[in-house]
């Protein structure tokens, strides 16, 4: 076998091992270009909002990042980062960030800009828009999460 089929061999494996990483990750809702995860907003910080005011989201700063699922996620202190550095799942949205209601609709992936949001059962779940997030507070949100949840899982076994 010569050097150069060995060389195009490594390197078809290798590509193919590359290739498959990036599609075998969580999806995310990031920008597409930056890689930012739902708008640049803290994900940690919605967890210290009061959701009786339902103030807007806390943006994150550039400083302040950390890469998760192949995303950057930022937040608006270091105290932030680091809380969420250290239990990721826990502030993470639910979906990682993809929009609730689009799913529980049967609607896939959408993404969101952290801009409409809720806290629901200690869970941070995001939402495309206000209409999506108020039909999640109609009372019945728990039954919205399981359809939401087989939808999830469906995108996530491909």
């Amino acid at each position: 076998m010569t050097s150069y089929l060995r060389i195009s061999i490594a390197l078809f494996a290798a590509l193919t091992l590359f290739a498959g990483s990036l599609f075998a990750a969580e999806p995310v809702s990031k920008s597409r270009f930056k890689g930012v995860a739902i708008g640049g907003h803290d994900s940690l910080a919605y967890h210290e909002l009061p959701t009786s005011t339902h103030e807007p989201a806390v943006k994150g700063s550039k400083k302040f990042v950390v890469s998760y699922k192949g995303a950057k996620w930022q937040f608006g202190s270091q105290q932030s980062r680091d809380l969420f550095k250290a239990d990721p799942e826990r502030y993470a949205p639910a979906y990682n960030g993809h929009c609730a209601n689009a799913l529980s609709l049967g609607k896939g992936l959408l993404r969101t800009d952290g801009t409409h949001w809720e806290i629901l059962g200690d869970k941070l779940y995001l939402f495309y828009a206000g209409k999506g997030r108020d039909r999640w507070l109609d009372g019945n949100w728990e039954k919205y999460k399981v359809t939401a949840d087989a939808e999830w899982a469906k995108v996530l076994a491909k």
